[in-house]
């Protein structure tokens, strides 16, 4: 029982709410035909497999560095509860299925998927040892999983909803690493295992966090004012009150990660907490009144 915990927790299945942004482009098209939210939940599918391959791909290229961090280093595969050669290989395996069924539903979203995983194993190599580009990696596979579901949905995306979401990620990535360094600092340690910062950068990481949070509450101002706002909502000044609870979102969202309280992770942090879940129900009630009232 216990080694089948144990390759569970490996797979962090606790990850895969963040495919949930495969069903986003289809909400905020106003989609009302179930196919494309059943395609969705099979990309969705097909995306969690990869991650879960992926993750465990990535805990072994990062055996080292999670060895020497305080938290990590209970992973299973860092405990060494877990055998090193069938975890390759099971991790290997459902990239592999992952990927074919995403093409099963779409050759565009199969693509997407494609990328999703090279940008992963890129990230995994290398790209999460580099200053900002890190961070700028984990915001383009949250863009790349919003491409795929707008794909396998077959909805068109504005360039609105692709800065947006960019930058909303890219926030929260920041974030991440902001709350990694805070936690670090609490227990004393200078510098996080595995990457290119150290506890000093958590004030500058806060800056760049803040800024694309402005960013994005911009790109929704303009968006607001744009013509095609109005394709979709009838009364799309009520939806300056989404843009404040963004804006209020993001700073309590950075002022947590300033005090270590985000955990490792801000977006699952965000799926477990109550003001998140407040907060998204009211930005879906001031939608709904901008395209009914």
């Amino acid at each position: 029982m216990g080694r089948a915990l144990d390759w569970l927790r490996a797979l962090r299945p606790h990850q895969w709410t963040k495919n949930a942004v495969v069903f986003a482009p289809l909400l905020a098209a106003h989609q009302a035909r179930l196919g494309p939210y059943l395609a969705a939940a099979g990309l969705f599918a097909a995306l969690s497999a990869c991650a879960s391959g992926t993750y465990l791909l990535n805990d072994l290229v990062d055996l080292p560095h999670d060895r020497a961090h305080p938290r990590k280093r209970n992973r299973p595969l860092a405990a060494g509860r877990l055998p090193l050669r069938p975890a390759g290989g099971l991790g290997a395996a459902l990239v592999l299925l992952g990927t074919a069924a995403a093409f099963v539903l779409s050759t565009a979203a199969g693509l997407c998927v494609l990328a999703y995983v090279l940008v992963t194993l890129g990230y995994s190599l290398s790209l999460k040892r580099r200053l900002f580009v890190d961070v700028a990696a984990l915001a383009l596979l949250f863009t790349i999983r919003a491409v795929a579901g707008a794909a396998v949905g077959a909805v068109a995306l504005s360039s609105w909803f692709l800065a947006f979401t960019f930058f909303v990620f890219l926030a929260l990535a920041i974030l991440k690493r902001q709350s990694e360094l805070s936690r670090l600092r609490a227990a004393g340690c200078s510098v996080l295992p595995g990457r290119a910062y150290t506890v000093d950068d958590r004030v500058v990481l806060a800056a760049l966090a803040a800024a694309c949070g402005v960013a994005s509450a911009v790109v929704l101002a303009l968006y607001i004012q744009s013509p095609e706002v109005r394709v979709l909502y009838g009364r799309p000044e009520i939806l300056w009150l989404a843009g404040l609870l963004l804006v209020g979102w993001l700073g309590r969202m950075t002022l947590l990660a300033d005090r270590g309280d985000l955990g490792d992770d801000p977006v699952l942090f965000a799926t477990l907490d109550g003001t998140t879940w407040l907060t998204a129900l009211a930005a879906g009630i001031v939608a709904v009144c901008a395209a009914v009232l």
